[in-house]
């Protein structure tokens, strides 16, 4: 399991999504370019101390990632997706990513995932903060994989 952002606009989302993958022990990849300077200071800012545990990989490219990523499915947070979460089976192997806080993914990037997931907001809002998406939908992967090999 890992979870990737795609271009992030936002610092102390990534430094959140940083805190949740270093907490829950889970890597990230951080695909480039993003709407904030990304420099070693930026991450400590955002990410507090938490960065220095979390196991992250920095791609220059939506294609630098593709060209690096493993196999597995590449399972994408979307407000337009047609499948709940919690209606979603997750695999040890997939990598859960959000978009841009601003404009999620290019349709380009959206066709090439495996998978496309939502979670439910029967309150009526739009949609959540990114990281706190990140975090809902990382809980519940591994919630359903708890105690797989």
């Amino acid at each position: 399991m890992r979870l990737a952002t795609y271009q992030p606009d936002i610092a102390p989302n990534l430094g959140a999504m940083i805190r949740i993958c270093a907490c829950f022990g889970v890597p990230m990849d951080i695909i480039e370019p993003c709407g904030f300077p990304l420099s070693i200071k930026a991450l400590r800012r955002s990410a507090m101390d938490y960065g220095d545990i979390a196991e992250m990989t920095r791609h220059d490219s939506w294609d630098g990632f593709q060209a690096a990523r493993a196999s597995g499915r590449l399972v994408l947070l979307s407000t337009a997706a047609n499948c709940d979460l919690w209606d979603f089976g997750f695999r040890p192997d997939d990598i859960l990513m959000t978009g841009r806080e601003s404009a999620g993914v290019p349709d380009a990037v959206h066709a090439v995932c495996d998978a496309h997931i939502r979670i439910p907001m029967p309150g009526g809002g739009r949609s959540l903060n990114v990281s706190v998406s990140a975090g809902i939908a990382l809980a519940e992967a591994l919630r359903q994989l708890r105690g797989a090999a």
